[in-house]
């Protein structure tokens, strides 16, 4: 087991909450408008978790790896922004047994902050949206800093906004981002079994612990 944690930072897609429906409706829809063939709900869920514009470089091109022309990426994003913006919390649901697992946290004095590589003008209503923004006494977005994960850096801040040594915080998530950034950082890392990670088995990366949903914190967690 883990020693229970003065700080839980907590990614948000793939983590908490299954957005990949929503993803995948407004890839579609700015695909059709632009004239290209739409891409399956399994392709985006490989290509989701490092931020919106990186997810519609990919659906352009249809490759994880892609890139696509210049003039045509300046056509999409503006439009993909208006079609998330306006229904980006349509689809998504919070994923069985996040509430338990916030609420098993809290109930034991852990300070809760989330950290996802989403830009802040999508992260907050969604997490308003489904009725977690209230969870969290701290959010951290993809473009709340200079740099986001992998790097350490939104781990790092968040610690020092809370005042706790990274010694003492846990990271939360469910993709290569999310271990490198709390390795680099000095965290303890958890991961959820059920994330996008790019369709990789995410205990290649030899988290600290694998857990099936976040109700498990009870089996993960020494008692606080």
């Amino acid at each position: 087991m883990l020693p229970l944690p003065e700080l839980a930072l907590i990614d948000l897609d793939g983590t908490l909450i299954d957005s990949v429906p929503d993803l995948t409706w407004c890839v579609n829809a700015m695909l059709r408008e632009l004239g290209l063939p739409e891409r399956s709900e399994s392709a985006v869920r490989r290509w989701v978790g490092n931020g919106v514009e990186r997810l519609v470089e990919r659906a352009l091109v249809d490759d994880i790896e892609g890139m696509p022309e210049a003039d045509l990426r300046a056509r999409a994003m503006p439009v993909f922004m208006e079609l998330y913006a306006a229904h980006g919390a349509e689809r998504s649901r919070v994923y069985p047994g996040v509430e338990d697992g916030l609420t098993y946290l809290a109930d034991r004095g852990v300070r809760l902050g989330c950290v996802t590589n989403k830009a802040e003008r999508f992260t907050l209503p969604l997490l308003e949206a489904l009725g977690l923004r209230a969870r969290f006494e701290l959010v951290v977005s993809g473009d709340s800093l200079p740099e986001r994960k992998p790097s350490p850096r939104p781990l790092l801040y968040a610690a020092e906004h809370f005042r706790v040594a990274p010694s003492a915080c846990t990271m939360i998530g469910d993709s290569r981002s999310d271990v490198a950034a709390a390795r680099a950082a000095g965290f303890t890392i958890v991961c959820v079994s059920y994330g996008y990670n790019h369709g990789k088995d995410i205990r290649d990366e030899r988290p600290d612990v694998v857990i099936d949903s976040l109700a498990d914190f009870a089996q993960v967690f020494a008692a606080g």
